[in-house]
């Protein structure tokens, strides 16, 4: 059980940067076509803090259910 959660929160912590970056760039590109004009560095801003969230629940999420397939498999289940 004590690796299971290791392996998590480092599965987790490796995808959060990656996510975090494509989220916000998708956020900020739909949000400027959506306006016809550039989001101001406050906007920005807000929109990564939202970005960072969103990752931050989708990575944990994501590395448990992976990380309990792969102990489903190693298991022999």
């Amino acid at each position: 059980m004590l690796h299971y959660g290791i392996s998590t929160v480092v599965l987790a912590a490796l995808l959060f940067i990656p996510a975090s970056k494509l989220i916000w760039v998708l956020s900020v590109r739909r949000l400027e076509r959506k306006g016809g004009r550039a989001l101001n560095d406050a906007e920005r801003q807000g929109q990564q803090t939202r970005a960072r969230v969103i990752a931050a629940v989708l990575c944990v999420v994501f590395a448990a259910l992976f990380n309990g397939q792969l102990m489903d498999v190693f298991a022999g289940g």
